[in-house]
Protein backbone atom coordinates (compact mmCIF):
# COMPACT_ATOMS: atom_id res chain seq x y z
CA UNK A 1 0.00 0.00 0.00
CA UNK A 2 1.54 3.45 -1.38
CA UNK A 3 2.46 6.13 1.53
CA UNK A 4 -0.28 8.92 2.23
CA UNK A 5 0.88 11.89 0.78
CA UNK A 6 1.81 15.19 2.68
CA UNK A 7 2.29 18.33 2.25
CA UNK A 8 5.47 19.01 1.20
CA UNK A 9 5.24 15.89 -1.38
CA UNK A 10 3.16 18.00 -3.89
CA UNK A 11 5.55 19.51 -6.99
CA UNK A 12 4.55 22.98 -8.43
CA UNK A 13 1.57 23.10 -10.33
CA UNK A 14 0.25 19.41 -8.87
CA UNK A 15 -3.08 19.14 -7.74
CA UNK A 16 -3.07 19.16 -3.69
CA UNK A 17 -5.79 16.72 -2.10
CA UNK A 18 -5.55 16.10 1.84
CA UNK A 19 -6.25 16.65 5.48
CA UNK A 20 -3.69 19.32 6.76
CA UNK A 21 -3.22 21.15 10.74
CA UNK A 22 -3.88 25.14 10.62
CA UNK A 23 -0.65 26.50 12.35
CA UNK A 24 -1.73 30.17 12.21
CA UNK A 25 -4.53 31.57 10.97
CA UNK A 26 -4.91 35.67 10.67
CA UNK A 27 -7.39 37.80 9.30
CA UNK A 28 -6.10 40.76 7.05
CA UNK A 29 -7.76 43.67 5.17
CA UNK A 30 -6.93 42.78 1.21
CA UNK A 31 -6.62 46.63 -0.84
CA UNK A 32 -10.12 45.97 -2.21
CA UNK A 33 -11.63 46.20 1.36
CA UNK A 34 -12.50 42.98 1.88
CA UNK A 35 -10.88 40.36 4.69
CA UNK A 36 -9.08 37.07 3.92
CA UNK A 37 -7.39 34.73 5.68
CA UNK A 38 -3.19 34.33 5.80
CA UNK A 39 -2.85 30.41 6.80
CA UNK A 40 -0.20 28.13 7.14
CA UNK A 41 -0.85 24.98 6.60
CA UNK A 42 1.04 22.29 8.42
CA UNK A 43 1.24 18.71 8.59
CA UNK A 44 4.93 16.25 9.77
CA UNK A 45 6.49 17.23 5.82
CA UNK A 46 6.58 20.79 7.11
CA UNK A 47 4.24 24.14 6.51
CA UNK A 48 3.11 25.91 3.33
CA UNK A 49 1.18 29.14 3.25
CA UNK A 50 -2.10 29.85 1.79
CA UNK A 51 -4.62 33.09 1.26
CA UNK A 52 -8.49 32.22 1.93
CA UNK A 53 -9.92 35.08 -0.41
CA UNK A 54 -13.01 36.35 0.72
CA UNK A 55 -13.55 35.18 4.08
CA UNK A 56 -16.95 35.37 5.58
CA UNK A 57 -17.43 35.99 9.76
CA UNK A 58 -18.21 32.40 9.58
CA UNK A 59 -15.35 31.02 7.86
CA UNK A 60 -13.46 33.34 10.01
CA UNK A 61 -15.13 31.47 13.29
CA UNK A 62 -14.25 28.38 11.77
CA UNK A 63 -10.87 28.74 10.17
CA UNK A 64 -8.64 29.49 13.36
CA UNK A 65 -5.03 27.86 14.40
CA UNK A 66 -5.45 24.41 15.55
CA UNK A 67 -8.05 23.25 13.62
CA UNK A 68 -7.70 20.11 10.95
CA UNK A 69 -9.08 20.99 7.76
CA UNK A 70 -9.85 18.95 4.40
CA UNK A 71 -7.78 21.17 1.80
CA UNK A 72 -8.13 21.52 -1.68
CA UNK A 73 -6.05 23.12 -4.01
CA UNK A 74 -2.37 23.25 -6.25
CA UNK A 75 0.84 23.90 -5.28
CA UNK A 76 2.34 27.49 -6.37
CA UNK A 77 5.43 28.96 -5.92
CA UNK A 78 5.31 32.97 -5.50
CA UNK A 79 8.69 35.27 -5.47
CA UNK A 80 10.28 31.39 -4.76
CA UNK A 81 8.19 30.77 -2.17
CA UNK A 82 5.98 27.81 -1.96
CA UNK A 83 2.21 28.73 -1.56
CA UNK A 84 -0.95 26.95 -1.73
CA UNK A 85 -3.99 28.13 -4.13
CA UNK A 86 -6.79 27.11 -2.03
CA UNK A 87 -9.81 25.81 -4.30
CA UNK A 88 -11.95 24.70 -1.30
CA UNK A 89 -11.61 24.16 2.48
CA UNK A 90 -13.39 22.94 4.46
CA UNK A 91 -13.03 21.34 8.23
CA UNK A 92 -12.97 18.23 9.63
CA UNK A 93 -15.57 15.42 9.67
CA UNK A 94 -16.16 12.77 12.78
CA UNK A 95 -14.63 9.71 11.53
CA UNK A 96 -12.13 11.20 9.42
CA UNK A 97 -8.74 12.73 10.63
CA UNK A 98 -9.31 15.34 13.35
CA UNK A 99 -6.21 15.46 15.92
CA UNK A 100 -3.98 17.61 15.72
CA UNK A 101 -1.18 15.65 17.07
CA UNK A 102 -1.19 13.66 14.30
CA UNK A 103 0.18 16.30 11.88
CA UNK A 104 2.35 18.23 14.23
CA UNK A 105 6.05 17.58 12.93
CA UNK A 106 8.18 15.68 15.76
CA UNK A 107 11.98 15.95 16.29
CA UNK A 108 13.96 13.03 14.79
CA UNK A 109 14.79 11.69 17.95
CA UNK A 110 12.77 10.19 20.88
CA UNK A 111 11.97 11.67 23.87
CA UNK A 112 13.87 8.65 26.09
CA UNK A 113 16.49 9.40 24.18
CA UNK A 114 16.77 13.04 24.39
CA UNK A 115 16.44 12.53 28.00
CA UNK A 116 18.99 9.79 28.04
CA UNK A 117 21.40 12.37 26.85
CA UNK A 118 20.89 15.07 28.68
CA UNK A 119 21.35 13.18 31.64
CA UNK A 120 24.61 11.77 30.87
CA UNK A 121 26.04 15.61 29.69
CA UNK A 122 24.67 16.82 33.34
CA UNK A 123 26.88 14.36 35.05
CA UNK A 124 29.85 16.09 33.25
CA UNK A 125 28.91 19.42 34.64
CA UNK A 126 31.77 18.39 37.82
CA UNK A 127 31.28 22.22 38.96
CA UNK A 128 28.69 22.09 42.03
CA UNK A 129 27.16 25.64 41.78
CA UNK A 130 26.36 25.02 37.92
CA UNK A 131 25.27 21.06 38.59
CA UNK A 132 23.10 22.26 40.68
CA UNK A 133 21.52 25.00 38.88
CA UNK A 134 20.81 22.77 35.57
CA UNK A 135 19.13 20.48 37.59
CA UNK A 136 17.08 22.87 39.58
CA UNK A 137 15.57 24.70 36.38
CA UNK A 138 15.43 21.79 33.70
CA UNK A 139 13.40 19.57 36.71
CA UNK A 140 10.85 22.70 36.82
CA UNK A 141 10.44 23.19 33.06
CA UNK A 142 11.65 19.23 32.43
CA UNK A 143 8.42 18.00 30.39
CA UNK A 144 8.33 21.89 28.57
CA UNK A 145 11.76 21.15 27.56
CA UNK A 146 11.11 18.32 25.98
CA UNK A 147 8.18 18.99 23.65
CA UNK A 148 8.47 22.87 22.56
CA UNK A 149 9.48 23.84 19.82
CA UNK A 150 13.26 25.91 19.68
CA UNK A 151 11.24 28.87 17.38
CA UNK A 152 7.89 29.76 16.01
CA UNK A 153 9.24 29.28 12.57
CA UNK A 154 12.87 29.04 10.82
CA UNK A 155 15.12 26.55 12.61
CA UNK A 156 13.60 23.47 15.07
CA UNK A 157 9.68 24.50 14.80
CA UNK A 158 8.76 21.18 15.31
CA UNK A 159 7.65 19.27 18.71
CA UNK A 160 10.62 18.30 20.88
CA UNK A 161 12.54 21.18 18.67
CA UNK A 162 14.09 22.92 22.15
CA UNK A 163 15.77 19.82 22.96
CA UNK A 164 16.99 18.84 20.00
CA UNK A 165 18.27 21.62 19.28
CA UNK A 166 20.06 21.53 22.86
CA UNK A 167 21.68 18.11 22.17
CA UNK A 168 22.85 19.29 18.84
CA UNK A 169 25.13 21.93 20.37
CA UNK A 170 25.73 19.29 22.95
CA UNK A 171 27.21 17.18 20.61
CA UNK A 172 29.30 19.86 18.66
CA UNK A 173 30.48 21.43 22.02
CA UNK A 174 31.73 17.81 23.00
CA UNK A 175 34.09 17.97 20.03
CA UNK A 176 35.31 21.08 20.14
CA UNK A 177 36.40 20.52 23.78
CA UNK A 178 38.29 17.54 22.61
CA UNK A 179 39.94 19.99 20.03
CA UNK A 180 40.38 22.57 22.10
CA UNK A 181 40.84 20.99 26.01
CA UNK A 182 41.77 24.53 27.60
CA UNK A 183 38.01 25.30 27.09
CA UNK A 184 36.22 25.05 30.57
CA UNK A 185 34.00 21.54 29.32
CA UNK A 186 31.26 21.88 32.38
CA UNK A 187 30.55 25.84 31.87
CA UNK A 188 30.14 25.32 27.89
CA UNK A 189 27.86 22.37 28.51
CA UNK A 190 25.93 24.21 31.38
CA UNK A 191 25.54 26.86 29.19
CA UNK A 192 24.41 25.17 26.37
CA UNK A 193 22.03 23.12 28.24
CA UNK A 194 20.55 26.38 29.56
CA UNK A 195 20.81 28.81 27.20
CA UNK A 196 17.63 28.67 24.84
CA UNK A 197 15.31 27.41 28.24
CA UNK A 198 13.36 30.85 28.54
CA UNK A 199 11.41 29.54 25.25
CA UNK A 200 9.25 27.07 27.48
CA UNK A 201 8.14 30.93 29.16
CA UNK A 202 8.31 32.67 25.79
CA UNK A 203 6.73 30.51 23.43
CA UNK A 204 3.30 28.76 24.18
CA UNK A 205 3.65 25.20 22.78
CA UNK A 206 3.93 22.42 20.12
CA UNK A 207 1.11 22.93 18.52
CA UNK A 208 -0.28 26.25 16.55
CA UNK A 209 3.04 28.16 18.50
CA UNK A 210 2.88 31.93 19.59
CA UNK A 211 4.29 33.98 21.37
CA UNK A 212 3.27 34.32 25.04
CA UNK A 213 2.57 38.18 26.56
CA UNK A 214 6.19 37.44 28.43
CA UNK A 215 7.90 36.31 25.26
CA UNK A 216 7.14 39.35 23.24
CA UNK A 217 7.45 42.17 26.07
CA UNK A 218 10.83 40.25 27.71
CA UNK A 219 12.20 38.06 25.44
CA UNK A 220 13.62 33.82 26.26
CA UNK A 221 17.45 35.64 27.30
CA UNK A 222 16.41 37.38 30.02
CA UNK A 223 13.33 35.54 30.87
CA UNK A 224 15.78 32.61 31.59
CA UNK A 225 18.11 34.65 33.51
CA UNK A 226 15.59 35.92 35.76
CA UNK A 227 14.45 32.21 36.53
CA UNK A 228 18.31 31.60 37.32
CA UNK A 229 18.89 34.46 39.76
CA UNK A 230 15.52 33.52 41.19
CA UNK A 231 16.49 29.58 41.11
CA UNK A 232 19.61 30.56 42.99
CA UNK A 233 17.61 31.00 46.39
CA UNK A 234 16.35 27.86 47.75
CA UNK A 235 20.00 26.36 46.61
CA UNK A 236 21.50 29.23 49.23
CA UNK A 237 23.76 30.41 46.30
CA UNK A 238 24.72 34.46 45.35
CA UNK A 239 23.36 35.52 42.08
CA UNK A 240 26.55 38.05 41.99
CA UNK A 241 29.40 35.09 42.69
CA UNK A 242 31.67 34.89 40.39
CA UNK A 243 30.44 30.98 39.40
CA UNK A 244 27.14 32.28 39.13
CA UNK A 245 27.69 35.32 37.30
CA UNK A 246 29.86 33.10 34.68
CA UNK A 247 26.52 31.11 33.86
CA UNK A 248 24.27 34.19 33.40
CA UNK A 249 26.85 35.37 31.01
CA UNK A 250 26.90 32.41 29.16
CA UNK A 251 23.21 33.04 28.31
CA UNK A 252 22.99 36.47 28.20
CA UNK A 253 25.55 36.67 25.40
CA UNK A 254 24.75 33.68 23.44
CA UNK A 255 22.71 35.44 20.32
CA UNK A 256 26.60 37.44 19.98
CA UNK A 257 25.36 40.81 19.18
CA UNK A 258 23.16 43.61 20.35
CA UNK A 259 21.54 43.83 17.94
CA UNK A 260 20.52 39.89 17.94
CA UNK A 261 18.72 40.59 21.22
CA UNK A 262 21.73 39.61 23.79
CA UNK A 263 22.18 42.11 26.25
CA UNK A 264 26.12 41.88 26.26
CA UNK A 265 28.14 40.19 23.94
CA UNK A 266 30.50 37.03 24.74
CA UNK A 267 33.38 38.01 27.32
CA UNK A 268 34.27 34.54 27.73
CA UNK A 269 36.31 31.95 25.20
CA UNK A 270 33.46 29.72 25.77
CA UNK A 271 30.65 32.28 25.53
CA UNK A 272 32.13 32.95 22.34
CA UNK A 273 31.99 29.19 21.39
CA UNK A 274 28.25 28.72 22.36
CA UNK A 275 27.27 31.45 20.67
CA UNK A 276 29.24 30.14 17.09
CA UNK A 277 27.66 26.75 17.93
CA UNK A 278 24.23 28.04 18.37
CA UNK A 279 24.49 29.65 15.04
CA UNK A 280 26.01 26.63 13.26
CA UNK A 281 23.28 24.27 14.28
CA UNK A 282 20.32 26.94 13.52
CA UNK A 283 21.68 27.84 10.19
CA UNK A 284 22.04 23.73 9.19
CA UNK A 285 18.67 23.04 10.12
CA UNK A 286 17.37 26.16 8.21
CA UNK A 287 19.49 24.85 5.13
CA UNK A 288 18.63 20.78 5.68
CA UNK A 289 15.04 22.35 5.54
CA UNK A 290 14.84 24.48 2.71
CA UNK A 291 16.99 22.44 0.34
CA UNK A 292 15.58 18.95 1.46
CA UNK A 293 12.50 20.67 -0.26
CA UNK A 294 13.79 21.88 -3.19
CA UNK A 295 15.02 19.78 -6.44
CA UNK A 296 17.76 19.10 -7.61
CA UNK A 297 19.56 21.26 -10.02
CA UNK A 298 17.64 24.14 -9.07
CA UNK A 299 17.94 27.13 -6.16
CA UNK A 300 15.59 27.12 -3.26
CA UNK A 301 13.49 30.27 -2.06
CA UNK A 302 15.07 32.53 -0.74
CA UNK A 303 15.90 32.23 3.39
CA UNK A 304 15.03 35.51 5.13
CA UNK A 305 17.09 34.66 8.38
CA UNK A 306 19.91 33.59 6.01
CA UNK A 307 19.98 37.21 4.85
CA UNK A 308 17.65 36.66 2.00
CA UNK A 309 20.02 33.96 -0.07
CA UNK A 310 18.97 31.14 -2.20
CA UNK A 311 20.39 28.20 -2.02
CA UNK A 312 21.58 25.94 -4.62
CA UNK A 313 20.79 21.90 -4.75
CA UNK A 314 23.15 19.91 -6.74
CA UNK A 315 22.25 17.42 -8.99
CA UNK A 316 25.42 15.19 -7.96
CA UNK A 317 24.56 12.71 -5.26
CA UNK A 318 24.65 13.36 -1.32
CA UNK A 319 25.88 11.21 0.81
CA UNK A 320 22.78 9.22 2.94
CA UNK A 321 22.25 10.93 6.25
CA UNK A 322 23.24 9.04 8.94
CA UNK A 323 20.94 7.98 11.80
CA UNK A 324 21.61 8.30 15.46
Amino acid sequence: MAATKQLMDYAVDEAVDLFVLLKSADVRMAKNGKQYIALIFEDRSGEISGKYWDASEEDVKNYVSGQVVHLQGKRENYQTHPQIKIFHLRLAKPGEPTDPEMFIEQAPMDRAAMEDYINQTIFEITQPTWNRLVRKLLGEYQDQFFTFPAAKSNHHAFKGGLAFHTISILKLAHSVVKQYPDLNAPLLFAGAILHDLGKTIELSGPQSTTYTLAGNLIGHIVLIDGELVRACDPLKLDPQAEDVLLLRHMILSHHGLLEYGSPVRPALREADVLHQLDELDASIMMLDTVVDHTEPGEFSERVFALDGRRFYRPTTDAPEKKQD
